[in-house]
């Protein structure tokens, strides 16, 4: 039987929904990207500092309604920026409302710097799941970005040959 593909993301620069696109295509996968009702305006001088604070005191903001169950799918990729050091606000409340166990799921995020603790806080919010890959690009659309979708691709790839 062959594994349903999903993957899953939020970005607010491009840099996460460059990766999450090259992903799906790798390994004809769903997309699904996740938004909230009111996100920070990626061109304010002030996002980083926003974006920082909504992910150090854990918010979970409103989702913009989707029409795709995630429960419904064998392997999930999912994506985040990093916001000081951790995932998105936007990805928390997608892992609070949906209930993904004995899944296999790879990581991914995108980052201007330290990735921090992002995948080991990602995982605790997953628990009773199979990890099968993790990935960090830094800066995607600013750093080659043809490589980088190339790196993407075969990584992800690669992880659906180990299944």
């Amino acid at each position: 039987m062959e594994n349903k593909i999903l993957v899953v993301y939020y970005s607010l620069e491009g840099n996460t929904k460059l990766i999450a696109e090259a992903v799906s295509k790798a390994v004809s996968g769903d997309i699904l990207q996740i938004k909230p009702e009111k996100d920070i305006n990626p061109k304010s001088k002030m996002r980083y500092l926003i974006g920082g604070k909504k992910s150090i005191t854990k918010e979970k903001p409103e989702l913009m309604p989707y029409d795709v169950k995630a429960e419904d799918y064998d392997v999930l990729f999912i994506g985040t920026p990093v916001w000081a050091g951790n995932f998105t606000p936007a990805i928390r409340s997608f892992f609070a409302k949906t209930n993904l166990k004995s899944k296999k799921i790879s990581l991914f995020n995108c980052s201007g710097g330290n990735s921090g603790k992002t995948f080991e806080n990602m995982k605790s919010e997953l628990e009773g799941n199979d990890f099968v890959g993790e990935i960090e690009f830094k800066n995607p659309l600013k750093n080659d970005t043809e490589k980088n979708i190339e790196k993407a691709k075969k990584w992800a790839e690669d992880v659906c040959k180990k299944l």
